[in-house]
C-alpha cells in the first residue's frame, strides 16, 4: 500500500501541482500586498483622496467600489505574473524540446512502411 502511494506521490504531475499551488499562493500574497500598499493609495489619489473615497452609502448600506477595483487589479496582476513567470517559460521550453526531438511517425505510417518494404522484397 505504501509502495503504491510512493509511486503516486513521486510522479511528476503531483510534484508539479504541489509546487504550482505553493507558488500561486505566494504570488497571490505578494500581489495582494502590492495592491494594498501601492495601487490602493494611487486610486485614492486619482479619485480625490480621503478616507471615504470610492465608498457610497445608501440607506446605511455601504458600496465599496475601491475594494472591487482593488480586487480586479489584484486579479489581473496575479494572472500576468503567473503567465510571464510560469506559463511562458514552460511553453518556450516545450517548443524548444519539440524542435530538438524529431516526431516519431504515426503507427499507421510505420505499418504502411513495413508493408511497402515487404512488397519490394518480393
Amino acid at each position: 500500500m505504501f509502495k503504491g502511494f510512493k509511486e503516486f506521490a513521486y510522479r511528476g504531475n503531483v510534484i508539479d501541482l504541489a509546487v504550482a499551488v505553493v507558488a500561486g499562493a505566494a504570488v497571490v500574497a505578494l500581489v495582494g500586498d502590492f495592491t494594498v500598499a501601492i495601487i490602493e493609495p494611487l486610486i485614492g489619489l486619482a479619485l480625490g483622496g480621503g478616507v471615504d473615497v470610492g465608498v457610497l452609502v445608501v440607506n446605511g448600506q455601504v458600496f465599496d467600489f475601491t475594494l472591487l477595483l482593488n480586487s480586479f487589479i489584484t486579479f489581473v496582476i496575479t494572472m500576468l505574473v503567473i503567465y510571464y513567470a510560469l506559463i511562458a517559460p514552460v511553453n518556450r521550453m516545450r517548443r524548444k524540446q519539440e524542435e530538438e526531438e524529431p516526431a516519431a511517425p504515426a503507427e499507421d505510417v510505420v505499418l504502411l512502411t513495413e508493408i511497402r518494404d515487404l512488397l519490394e522484397r518480393r
